[in-house]
C-alpha cells in the first residue's frame, strides 16, 4: 500500500514524517488503491482533490501543487459571483509569484483568508471546493510551506489537472453536463447542443430514452430533487431542431484524410453510429454494413415510438451520411460477408458493433418457440415496430404475459396495451425495487393500468392445440442476507398458481446471434458468449478488429454504447495511425477516482433554497394507450431556464503530481 507522508482528507491530518505524531497517537489511513504509479513506472508523489490532499514524497513542492489547483479553478470559473471569479485569479496570481521567488501582494495568510470567502460564499460548487486542499495545508502544515518560501523556486511539477463533477463522472460519455445547462441559463441552446455533439450525435435520442446515470448522482437530491439533465438535454436537441436545421456536412471534418483510410463498422445501432460519426470527423471513410434495413440498431426496432418517434432518430442517423458515412443495409455478418472479407476490401480496421438482437429463453418446461402466442421480447418488439411502420399488420388479443423486469419488459407491455390486448400482466421474480427498469418507465406501467406481479417466476408454460393458454406461477420469498449483505430469493412451497393468457413474451434478456461469428474470423469469446475485448481500449482477440456496445458488454443501455463508441474510435485512430494505443491519462484518472470513491456524497454546504424540478408535460394515459404517439412532451424556454438555474455546478478538480512526464493522450 502507498503510505502517505502527510496530507489532510475530509477533516483528518496524517502526518508520518520522522519526529512527528506517535505511532499510537496517528490516525489510521485510508485504504488507497492503483495509487503506486499512475503509468507504467510513474510514481504517484501527491494527490489533491476536493476533499484534501495526500503527499506521499516529502520532496514534491507543495506550494507549486497548490498553485496548479488554483490556476485550473480560475480557468474554469464561470464568472457569475465575485468570489470564485476574483478568489481563483487573486490566490493564482499569488501563489504563482511565491513558488517563483518572489514577493507576493498578498500574505499567507491574506491568502488564507480569502480562500474561506471564497469556500464560504462562492455560488457553486467550484468556487466551494478548489481551496480546500490550499486551505488544508495553511491551517496544519503551515512549516513545509514556511520551509518552501526559504528554499525558494522549485521546478516544476509533472502531472495532470482533471475537471469533473458526480454527473459527468456517472454519465458513461461523460458528456460536461453543467457546462451545457449553463448554455442553457444563458439563453444559447446551440451552444449547449454543442457541448453534447462533442460526445456523440444522438441529443435528441438520448434526451428521450437515456436512463440517467447523472440525475443518480446530482446532488442536488439533497436539497430537493435531482435536475431534469434528461429534460434539458431533449429540450435543447429539440429547439434547435424546430428553429433552425441543423447541417452537418464534409465541411466539418478538419482534416479528411486519404481514400484508402477507410474503416468498417458492422452494425448501425448506438455503438456503431457513435463510432462512424466520430471516425468521419477525425477524416476517416467509413462505410457502415448493417443486417437490417434501416438504422438505429435496438433504438430503432427495440425502443417503441410512443418513447422515440422513428422522424427523430433518422433526423439523427441522417447525421452520418451527411458527413460522409456510406451506410450499406442488409449486410449481415456471417451470412453476407465474413471478416476477412472486409480486410481483402481494403479496411484499415473494423469495429464489431453487432448489439444483441437475440431473446434469451425462460427455461422452464412446456416452453416452445414455435406455439402460437409465445414470444421473446426483442421478436415482439420487432413485429410492432413493423405494424407502426405499415410494412406489416399484427393483431393482439386477449390477456399478455411479460415476463421480466428491464425496460424491454416495460416496452413490450405498453406496447402490448396499444396493440389491443385487453390485459397486460408483468411478472417479476424480485421486488419492485430490484427492477432493472428505468423508474419513470415503471410508473409508466403502472399509470396506464399494466397489473404487476411482484415475486413470482414462471414454472410452467400451458398450451392448449398449440397455443399459448396461460403460465404456472410460483411464488418467491427472499432468503436471508448471504456474507455480503445481499439477498435472493427462491420458490415459496405449496404456493403455485394458474395466470391465464393467451400472449407469453419473454423479456428476460438478449444474446448476440451465435451465427454472427466463425471460428475462422478469429474472434473469441467470453464466458457469456459476448465478444471478448480488453476493457481500456476494447481490442478483441484479432489484431485491427475493436468490438463495442451490447456484443461485448451484454444487454446494456443506449448511453453505454455510445461511450463505447466514442472509445473504440480512440483506439482505431491510434491502431491505423500508430500501430499501437496511447495510453489515456484522463481514463486512468477517471479509474483512480471510481476505484477510491474520491467523489463523496458530501452534504451541500452552502445554503440552496429549494425549488423543485420542472416536469415534462405528458399525454393523458387514458388517451395515449390506445395509439402510438409520442408520450412524453418537450418543455419550453422559460420551463428551461427555470430548470438549468437548479444546477449546483459541483464541480471538483483533482491532480496527481508524477515523477516523471504523463504521456500525451486523450
Amino acid at each position: 500500500m502507498t503510505e502517505i507522508a502527510y496530507g489532510v482528507w475530509d477533516g483528518v491530518v496524517y502526518d508520518n514524517r520522522p519526529g512527528m505524531l506517535a505511532s499510537a497517537d496517528r490516525p489510521v489511513p485510508p485504504t488507497l488503491t492503483n495509487f503506486d504509479v499512475f503509468d507504467d513506472d510513474n510514481r504517484i508523489r501527491a494527490f489533491f482533490g476536493d476533499r484534501g490532499f495526500f503527499i506521499f514524497d516529502t520532496g514534491v513542492g507543495l506550494i507549486d501543487a497548490l498553485w496548479r489547483q488554483m490556476a485550473e479553478a480560475a480557468d474554469q470559473s464561470c464568472g457569475k459571483c465575485t468570489p470564485c471569479r476574483m478568489g481563483t485569479v487573486l490566490v493564482r496570481d499569488a501563489l504563482d509569484t511565491i513558488r517563483h521567488g518572489g514577493k507576493a501582494r498578498l500574505s499567507l495568510d491574506e491568502i488564507a483568508t480569502l480562500a474561506e470567502q471564497m469556500t464560504a460564499t462562492s455560488m457553486c460548487g467550484l468556487g466551494q471546493t478548489c481551496a480546500k486542499p490550499l486551505l488544508a495545508a495553511l491551517r496544519h502544515f503551515r512549516d513545509v510551506v514556511d520551509g518552501e518560501l526559504k528554499r525558494g523556486p522549485q521546478r516544476e511539477p509533472n502531472g495532470l489537472t482533471y475537471l469533473t463533477a458526480p454527473c459527468i463522472e456517472a454519465c458513461p460519455s461523460r458528456i460536461n453536463v453543467p457546462r451545457y445547462i449553463d448554455f442553457i441559463r444563458d439563453g444559447k441552446p446551440e451552444h449547449s447542443l454543442g457541448v453534447i455533439l462533442q460526445k456523440y450525435p444522438m441529443a435528441a435520442t438520448c434526451g428521450r430514452v437515456c436512463v440517467r446515470f447523472c440525475e443518480m448522482a446530482c446532488r442536488r437530491k439533497m436539497v430537493d430533487e435531482a435536475v431534469g439533465i434528461k429534460t434539458l438535454k431533449r429540450y435543447v436537441a429539440d429547439q434547435q431542431k424546430s428553429g433552425q436545421a441543423l447541417t452537418f456536412g464534409r465541411e466539418l471534418i478538419a482534416h479528411p484524410l486519404s481514400q484508402d483510410m477507410r474503416v468498417a463498422v458492422v452494425g448501425a445501432g448506438p455503438a456503431g453510429l457513435s463510432c462512424a460519426y466520430h471516425l468521419l470527423l477525425h477524416g476517416y471513410r467509413v462505410d457502415i454494413l448493417e443486417a437490417m434495413g434501416e438504422a438505429g440498431g435496438m433504438a430503432a426496432i427495440g425502443i417503441p415510438s410512443y418513447r422515440l418517434p422513428k422522424d427523430v432518430l433518422r433526423s439523427e442517423t441522417d447525421i452520418i451520411a451527411a458527413l460522409g458515412g456510406r451506410f450499406l443495409f442488409n449486410h449481415e455478418l456471417g451470412r453476407d460477408v465474413s471478416i476477412d472479407d472486409l480486410f481483402a476490401r481494403g479496411y484499415r480496421a473494423v469495429f464489431l458493433a453487432l448489439g444483441c438482437q437475440q431473446g434469451s429463453r425462460l427455461g422452464v418446461a412446456g416452453e416452445d418457440p414455435t406455439v402460437a402466442g409465445y414470444e421473446s421480447g426483442i421478436d415482439f418488439l420487432l413485429d410492432v415496430h413493423d405494424h407502426v411502420a405499415g410494412t406489416r399488420t399484427i393483431t393482439l388479443s386477449g390477456d399478455v404475459v411479460v415476463v421480466g423486469g428491464g425496460n424491454v419488459a416495460m416496452d413490450c407491455a405498453r406496447s402490448a396495451l396499444r396493440m389491443g390486448a385487453d390485459t397486460v400482466h408483468i411478472v417479476y421474480r424480485r421486488t419492485r425495487e430490484d427492477m432493472p427498469a428505468d423508474a419513470d418507465e415503471i410508473e409508466a406501467a403502472l399509470a396506464e393500468g399494466i397489473r404487476f406481479h411482484y415475486l413470482a417466476t414462471p414454472m410452467r408454460i400451458l398450451v392448449e392445440d398449440r397455443r399459448i393458454a396461460g403460465v404456472e406461477l410460483i411464488r418467491m420469498r427472499r432468503t436471508a442476507p448471504d456474507g455480503r449483505g445481499r439477498r435472493n430469493v427462491e420458490p415459496e412451497p405449496d404456493t403455485e398458481t394458474i395466470l391465464p393468457c393467451t400472449t407469453l413474451i419473454a423479456a428476460i434478456g438478449q444474446q448476440i446471434k451465435k451465427d454472427a461469428l466463425r471460428p475462422e474470423d478469429g474472434i473469441s469469446l467470453d464466458r457469456w458468449n459476448c465478444v471478448a475485448v480488453d476493457p481500456v481500449d476494447l481490442a478483441t482477440s484479432r489484431p485491427g478488429v475493436f468490438a463495442g456496445g451490447d456484443c461485448s458488454s451484454g444487454p446494456s443501455t443506449l448511453i453505454h454504447a455510445m461511450a463505447a463508441g466514442l472509445k473504440a474510435t480512440r483506439s482505431i485512430d491510434d491502431w491505423i495511425r500508430l500501430g499501437y494505443v496511447r495510453f489515456r491519462p484522463r481514463s486512468r484518472m477517471r479509474r483512480l477516482l471510481n476505484d477510491n470513491r474520491m467523489l463523496a456524497d458530501d452534504a451541500v454546504e452552502v445554503p440552496v433554497k429549494p425549488q423543485y424540478r420542472v416536469h415534462h408535460p405528458e399525454l393523458d394515459p387514458n388517451v395515449r394507450t390506445g395509439m402510438f404517439e409520442e408520450v412524453e412532451q418537450t418543455i419550453c424556454a422559460e420551463e428551461a431556464y427555470r430548470e438549468a438555474k437548479r444546477c449546483m455546478r459541483c464541480y471538483r478538480i483533482y491532480s496527481v503530481i508524477t515523477e516523471q512526464p504523463i504521456p500525451e493522450g486523450a
